[in-house]
């Protein structure tokens, strides 16, 4: 999607994608990383995300990336935290609590940023991407990572023609096949969550499932 489309939806207050809690699926798998403590974790598209103190929580740094201002705002204002702010070529950084979020671009950061990151940590940033972008986004995002980077991805799969994204629909065999050059993904948890979706239900979804895949960067 374009910059201005998910900036306009900050603007408008219609963000329903946000969550007011951490994520459930988050809390089970990630543990199974078994990421160092004090290592950077990605956080793509992260809005003002609860997931970030959750994994500040666990003793990693944590590198969200965000167009809008207006959602960096409200994520430090709402948690009770002053960020440091600073500004490079990537944007402008915002830091408190073992939280740094730059205002900027995903596909625009440096080689040495991502290769910084012990891993990455997604649940709104595939599924928020039409068909054309997610071959760009994981392999610009994904494929700097460093060797042996871990990563937790949450997609939807649904069928797309019932509803229009985003979130979009991001099916099994497009996963595995957007990140074979360079990660070995496998989908560690499947399950139907369309009757704790009423808002699905409205747009007419008759069957959604959430899944959860585990990936690692491999050598080379």
């Amino acid at each position: 999607m374009e910059a201005e489309f998910w900036l306009e939806r900050w603007r408008e207050g219609r963000t329903h994608f946000h969550q007011a809690r951490v994520t459930p699926l988050l809390q089970k798998y990630w543990p199974q990383l078994a990421l160092p403590a004090g290592s950077t974790v990605l956080v793509p598209l992260c809005g003002k995300s609860l997931d970030m103190l959750w994994l500040a929580d666990q003793g990693h740094k944590v590198l969200g990336v965000e167009l809008s201002q207006l959602a960096i705002d409200q994520f430090f204002a709402e948690n009770g935290l002053t960020p440091r702010v600073h500004e490079s070529a990537q944007g402008k950084h915002y830091t408190a609590g073992g939280i740094e979020i730059i205002c900027g671009d995903i596909f625009t950061l440096e080689d040495a940023t991502l290769a910084a990151c012990a891993g990455a940590y997604d649940r709104a940033a595939l599924i928020a991407l039409p068909p054309e972008m997610r071959p760009r986004y994981a392999e610009q995002v994904y494929g700097r990572l460093p060797a042996g980077a871990r990563s937790i991805v949450i997609t939807l799969e649904y069928a797309q023609e019932q509803m229009d994204g985003p979130p979009f629909s991001v099916a099994e065999d497009e996963v595995l096949r957007i990140y074979a050059a360079h990660s070995e993904a496998a989908a560690i948890d499947r399950r139907d969550i369309l009757e704790k979706e009423p808002k699905f239900i409205e747009r007419g979804l008759k069957q959604l499932d959430t899944v959860v895949y585990r990936l690692e960067r491999k050598a080379g």
